[in-house]
């Protein structure tokens, strides 16, 4: 433990001591970075063998569940359905990848989720349920109530279940971005966000061929009134399903390593939630009379929708806050300025440093701030998470490594954060008559 650190963080890692000329001796070679730069372009990268079988998979599940909607709906059918519920997929995406701006994660993580929501999981969905509901009508030689009962327990059991795997995916092999309670909100939020734009254009496509049979059109037609609930109404719905289990994976990845039960309990606690909300959204009908769908989607959905909401943008702040927590201790080594603390933990401060830097530097300034800015984001969240005793052995190669990075861009960088700090009142001033007992935090 360095000896520049009072007693109260004895139990903190100890900060590597900071050189003008610094070796990064415990980084590993290049093909073993942990935390990789990214390109500007900003493109899917991956290992050439893995991304090609994942893609090519995607892409078999992509055509085969559109051509079984194309078939149920019917080709004008499903270029309707198509175009209606492409429009809510824009908004919803933006507004998950806005949650991710602190420590945004790589796009082809949510790529992946959203192409397994849309096409994997739908094709598991759409079978699975089809197959389980005539299996149940066969057996209880009561169709209607086959349906009733595939709708409120079978579809949500196997949909969420379809959908959960993307992010059980994800957390396995992706580890290093999945890190805690907004990036598992964000990775449900893209995958419920795909699976519904597929069962959106199933159900506006049959709309729509059921208004060309009966010849209805305008706001009376039943594919307006099918618009106004799934796209108007409720485009939060299957997100808001698949959300519960984002956050149970989130809080999993906060846990200490040491609480297995804890790792493995707390995602499947959230799929429950999840299932169990998805019934009793399906049951609603059935199960409160002809308006149960607007009193649960009042009385219930809405509350709901709210407290996640609310969860999700407290996170986001509690992640601002680790930085200004955590790095001030790299700054008392030394790696970064006073100032780079509070600045790295304002979006604010964030936002102006890299417009800075592409004035001054160009697109590759900028882009080098972004980097900057994620790397150190990443620093902090690993710190935090050695504390809670969350991170193996290998916790000083990384760390070195993200300073690696960091020193790597501090030219740029450093400068363009103090300077967005001062202008926005961020910088950091000592209090005055405080008693440090000898220790200073931003003392270099």
């Amino acid at each position: 433990m360095s000896e520049s650190y009072p007693q109260h963080l004895s139990s903190h890692p100890a900060v590597p001591a900071f050189d003008e000329q610094p070796l990064f001796d415990g980084v590993p070679e290049r093909a073993r970075w942990r935390y990789k730069p990214r390109r500007a372009s900003r493109l899917w990268r991956s290992k050439a063998v893995r991304a090609g079988v994942v893609i090519t998979l995607l892409a078999l599940s992509g055509l085969v569940i559109l051509a079984l909607v194309r078939e149920q709906t019917g080709t004008h059918g499903f270029l309707v359905g198509l175009g209606l519920a492409t429009l809510p997929v824009p908004l919803l995406a933006a507004a998950f990848r806005w949650l991710d701006r602190v420590e945004p994660g790589p796009w082809r993580n949510l790529l992946f989720a959203f192409a397994w929501g849309a096409f994997a999981a739908a094709l598991v969905a759409i079978i699975a349920n089809s197959f389980a509901t005539r299996w149940i009508a066969t057996a209880t030689a009561d169709p209607a109530s086959a349906d009733t009962l595939g709708a409120t327990v079978i579809a949500p059991v196997v949909e969420e279940s379809a959908k959960a795997a993307a992010i059980l995916l994800i957390f396995l092999f992706r580890r290093r971005d999945f890190t805690g309670i907004v990036d598992g909100v964000v990775v449900a939020g893209f995958t419920a966000t795909g699976f519904a734009f597929t069962e959106n254009i199933l159900y506006l496509g049959n709309a729509f061929g059921e208004d060309q049979e009966i010849g209805t059109s305008g706001l009376a037609s039943v594919t307006a009134a099918t618009f106004f609930v799934r796209v108007v109404m409720s485009p939060f719905a299957h997100p808001l399903f698949t959300v519960l289990t984002g956050i149970g994976f989130g809080a999993a990845a906060l846990a200490a390593r040491r609480r297995r039960f804890r790792r493995i309990a707390l995602p499947l606690l959230g799929l429950a939630l999840a299932m169990g909300m998805h019934a009793l959204w399906n049951g609603s009908a059935s199960l409160f009379g002809p308006f149960g769908f607007y009193a649960v989607y009042g009385a219930f959905m809405v509350p709901v929708f709210g407290l996640l909401t609310w969860l999700t943008i407290w996170s986001r702040q509690r992640e601002l806050r680790t930085i200004s927590t955590e790095l001030p201790a790299y700054a008392a080594a030394g790696w970064l300025t006073a100032d780079e603390p509070r600045a790295l933990s304002s979006m604010r401060v964030r936002t102006m440093a890299r417009d800075i830097a592409r004035r001054t530097h160009g697109p590759a300034g900028a882009h080098a701030v972004s980097e900057y800015e994620r790397f150190a984001t990443t620093l902090a969240s690993l710190r935090h998470r050695a504390h809670r005793g969350a991170v193996g052995p290998d916790f000083s190669e990384r760390e070195q490594e993200l300073l690696h990075h960091l020193w790597q861009r501090k030219d740029v960088a450093s400068p363009a954060l103090t300077y967005a700090a001062r202008a926005t009142g961020q910088a950091w001033t000592p209090p005055p008559h405080r008693d440090y007992g000898g220790y200073n935090p931003y003392r270099s």
